[in-house]
């Protein structure tokens, strides 16, 4: 795991974008399409739109999303529009199936399209210690295949990639800002087992906090990052 600190939300997400545009660019090198799985929430905006301005071989680039809530199209609570920012293709993204009405089916007909491993997941935290929509308790944490339904959470029954997906892929980028993830941030790294997030794969996996978020970390083996 490779843990990164920069002094605010900007410099944090400005982090983030570079460090997916690198394993981006390096993945277009090798492979004729790349896979890239983006989560929604407040946090990654800034990230998403620094990523836009990137010279990037967005041709080559097929867009998943991590999870979504079952909301109808349009919705607020849906996290599909933050995307309309990054300069994808159309016909390639991807958007979760959240108003199927068969939602299980749905599930596997997304699971269907996503390639053999993604190259790129992005992710955040949640101050109860949820990934992806990983809540607390929830047995979609050990779900068979890659794609799976929560239970309600928040408000909302919510369609996800499963543990299964997100820890085969060949790299993971967690952004977390504010202060008001800094606990859950040094828990999960300490190693505190009750949290959703433990199920992430660690290798390969890059950590991007901002200084607020990173508040409760001791300095050894930090990566400070001036921005």
């Amino acid at each position: 795991m490779d843990i990164r600190v920069a002094s605010d939300p900007a410099g944090a997400a400005a982090v983030a974008a570079d460090t997916i545009a690198r394993r981006l660019r390096a993945a277009a090198a090798r492979r004729p399409r790349v896979g890239l799985a983006a989560s929604g929430g407040s946090t990654p905006a800034l990230m998403f739109a620094a990523l836009a301005e990137m010279p990037l071989p967005w041709a080559q680039v097929d867009l998943y999303q991590v999870d979504e809530r079952v909301a109808p199209d349009g919705d607020a609570a849906r996290n599909r529009s933050l995307l309309d920012v990054l300069p994808v293709p159309a016909a390639q993204i991807a958007s979760m199936p959240v108003t199927a009405v068969d939602l299980a089916r749905g599930a596997r007909r997304y699971a269907s399209r996503l390639p053999e491993r993604l190259d790129v997941v992005h992710l955040g935290i949640g101050t109860d210690g949820h990934t992806a929509s990983w809540p607390p308790g929830d047995p979609v944490i050990a779900a068979a295949g890659d794609v799976a339904i929560s239970s309600k959470y928040q408000g909302h029954v919510r369609m996800t990639l499963t543990p299964h997906a997100v820890n085969r892929a060949r790299n993971r980028v967690v952004l977390v800002t504010g202060a008001d993830k800094a606990e859950v941030v040094a828990r999960w790294l300490l190693g505190d087992t009750s949290l959703p997030i433990q199920a992430l794969r660690r290798a390969s996996t890059t950590v991007v906090l901002d200084q607020a978020a990173a508040s409760h970390l001791r300095p050894t083996g930090l990566a400070a990052v001036a921005r």
